[in-house]
């Protein structure tokens, strides 16, 4: 069983505290949906909404920055010209993504960063993560058949049911230049993967 709150610390304090009993893979395919509910309920004095795009006052948004909704851009949070965010996404405060850099489906908490050049999908992750720049999470197995995504849950392989997704990142992990998270990644807090590794849990022994 993967429990979020095993892994994000802060989630049942967070505002997706009511969807804390989903698995993460479930929680992506969910997103835009819970996003929508979640634009609903924030403070009008707090956030400047237009077309589903919600964005803190105390948030910085380079000019150049491609923003798709439903969206919702916390505080202090710096979004990078060049940057891509789409599909359903919610940022915590004092996230950051970089230049070139992708987000798409996904959940991040508080301080976590895309350095540049990185692409994230469908995935939910924890707070205080670094990507470095080049790093990516992956969320489709193009190269089979099969598209469904499997996680490992000890030494068993789990289908989750799911074509897409990406990763469950717990708190703190740090993930090195030009990485691969193959579709399914799931790392406890404070894991590190190094530059230029590939990581694939279904290739694990």
């Amino acid at each position: 069983m993967i429990r979020l709150t095993d892994y994000i610390a802060p989630f049942s304090q967070s505002r997706l505290a009511p969807w804390a009993d989903l698995t993460p893979w479930a929680l992506v395919s969910q997103a835009p949906a819970i996003v929508r509910q979640l634009l609903a309920e924030l403070p009008a004095d707090e956030y400047g909404i237009e077309d589903e795009v919600a964005i803190h006052r105390t948030a910085t948004v380079e000019p150049g920055a491609l923003l798709k909704g439903p969206l919702i851009i916390g505080a202090h949070c710096f979004i990078a010209n060049g940057s891509l965010l789409r599909g359903g996404c919610w940022l915590d405060a004092h996230c950051i993504i970089g230049p070139g850099a992708e987000l798409k489906t996904s959940f991040m908490f508080s301080a976590s960063k895309l350095a540049h050049f990185n692409f994230v999908g469908d995935s939910v992750l924890g707070q205080g993560i670094n990507l470095e720049a080049g790093s990516i999470v992956a969320n489709y197995r193009n190269e089979r058949d099969d598209k469904e995504v499997q996680v490992r849950v000890g030494n068993v392989l789990q289908r989750t049911g799911c074509d897409k997704f990406g990763a469950l990142l717990g708190d703190q992990c740090r993930i090195g230049a030009n990485a691969v998270l193959a579709p399914g990644a799931v790392l406890k807090p404070d894991s590190v993967i190094g530059r230029g590794q590939v990581f694939d849990a279904e290739a694990c022994e």
